[in-house]
């Protein structure tokens, strides 16, 4: 049973942590950054999305959320043309800072609420395979 009052065990957060800001680095400056760099930081960006839009137990005030969703999905249509998993300048900033609050919140919400994240993901996220999309969503079904 996951605690309703503490967050996920240290051990945990630091492991999910550290994979999603490796692929970001590997986004940012490795000469071949994978498809798996791609969504362990696509993940970090959906349970975000999750947390602010489905959850509301936070609040995108600045905007960054869909700046950091448009800049993974520019990277992922990049890739599918040929190219390598790159984002510009302003992707890098929003994505970055959408991790940097990602990690906040791991910090300070109880596991049950974050486990409960998980789950509202994967659905969404079958719903969006089933062709079951919002009007913001951007699906990339090759990566």
């Amino acid at each position: 049973m996951a605690s309703s009052n503490e967050p996920l065990p240290l051990e945990y957060r630091r492991y999910q942590l550290t994979r999603m800001y490796q692929g970001l680095h590997a986004m940012e400056q490795a000469p071949a950054p994978t498809t798996d760099d791609w969504r362990v930081v696509s993940d970090a960006v959906n349970l975000m999305e999750t947390l602010v839009a489905e959850m509301k137990v936070c609040e995108d005030s600045s905007g960054l959320l869909m700046d950091a969703i448009t800049a993974l999905a520019l990277a992922g249509k990049r890739n599918m043309a040929g190219g390598a998993i790159r984002m510009d300048g302003a992707g890098i900033q929003a994505v970055r800072a959408i991790l940097s609050d990602y990690a906040d919140l791991l910090d300070v919400l109880p596991a049950r609420t974050m486990i409960r994240c998980h789950r509202l993901t994967e659905k969404r996220l079958h719903e969006l395979l089933d062709g079951k999309r919002k009007p913001h969503d951007v699906e990339i079904t090759s990566l």
